[in-house]
Formats: C-alpha cells, sequence, structure tokens
C-alpha cells in the first residue's frame, strides 16, 4: 500500500472514531436531560380517578381522594425485592412533601392476604391500596405495556403526568422533581 492510500486509510479510521464518540457524547447527554413523559390517554386517568380500592384495614378508598395533589402511584407487589427496596424511600418523601401537597399511593397487584401481612411487617407512611389482579389492566392503560413491577406515575396537580417509571426510581431523582413541583406551586 502506497503512503497516500494509507494516509487516506488513516484518516477515515480517525473520522469515524471520532463520529463515534461524538455519537456516544451526544447520546450521554440526552439521557441526561428530561424528556417530556408520554401523554397518557385521558380515558386512563379518568379511569384512575374513578377508582375505588380497599386498603389494609379493608376500608375502600377512592383515588379522586387525592385529586389536585401530586400523586405518586406505585403499582407494586410483596413478592416484587425492587418494590420492597423503593418503599422506604418513598415512606420518607411521603413525610417530607405531605405538607406541600404531595400523596403517595401504593397499589398492589396482590392478595389481601399478603398486603395485609406486609403491612404489619413493615411501616409504610403512605396508603396501601389492593387492586389484586384487576390493577394489571390499570397499570398497563396507565402505560405499563410490559405489565411489569414496580411501575411508577407522577400526576402534578393539575393531573399531567410528570413521570412515569417501569422499574425503581431513586429517592434523588423522585426528591428532585417533587421539589421542583412543590417550590413552583
Amino acid at each position: 500500500m502506497n503512503t497516500g492510500k494509507r494516509f487516506v486509510a488513516g484518516l477515515a479510521t480517525v473520522l469515524v472514531a471520532l463520529a463515534l464518540a461524538l455519537g456516544i457524547y451526544v447520546g450521554g447527554e440526552s439521557r441526561g436531560r428530561h424528556n417530556p413523559e408520554p401523554l397518557l390517554p385521558s380515558e386512563a386517568i379518568n379511569r384512575l380517578f374513578a377508582t375505588r380500592l380497599n386498603n389494609t384495614d379493608g376500608q375502600t378508598q377512592a383515588i379522586s381522594q387525592w385529586r389536585g395533589k401530586t400523586l405518586v402511584i406505585n403499582f407494586w407487589a410483596t413478592w416484587c425485592p425492587p418494590c420492597r427496596q423503593e418503599m422506604p424511600a418513598f415512606s420518607r418523601l411521603q413525610t417530607k412533601y405531605a405538607a406541600n401537597g404531595v400523596q403517595f399511593a401504593g397499589i398492589s397487584l396482590d392478595s389481601v392476604e399478603n398486603v395485609v401481612h406486609f403491612a404489619k411487617e413493615n411501616q409504610v407512611t403512605y396508603p396501601l391500596l389492593i387492586a389484586d389482579s384487576d390493577g394489571s389492566e390499570l397499570a398497563r392503560q396507565l402505560g405499563n405495556s410490559q405489565l411489569a413491577l414496580p411501575y411508577t406515575v407522577v400526576f402534578s396537580a393539575d393531573g399531567d403526568v410528570l413521570l412515569t417509571r417501569l422499574g425503581r426510581v431513586s429517592e434523588e431523582e423522585l426528591d428532585r422533581l417533587l421539589s421542583k413541583v412543590t417550590i413552583s406551586k
């Protein structure tokens, strides 16, 4: 191979490497930005607020009682380790932001017996509601197409979707979001 061809091949290699590096940087930067959450169908949001579920004491609770608050809905189950791991953080944040109009609610896709036993063994500072397997359809309508747990949806006081997350939500991320929402009130 002559010198000219080696130079062109070397230059092409350098340009490809630069393009890859730029792509990785831009991709990394965009992951750090807050992308708008997907719009959920208004029918799904209305269905959520029309839902009535029993709590661990057997009392029926209407989700509509929290309309007008920043509402953090977490779909979970007692058999789901990541669900149980994020609950202490949710309890801390419920306590921290309750006076600022924030309400957490855990909707369990589990049996009444399992949730009642869990509630007796674990201190949770927000309502645990029991949807059994019927909650899967509600979670699906709220954007959980994989029907996996945990799944969290955060609504603003105006009912706008601020966050949807399949998998654990870090306490830091949720704290930042709730801090911004409650400051802007």
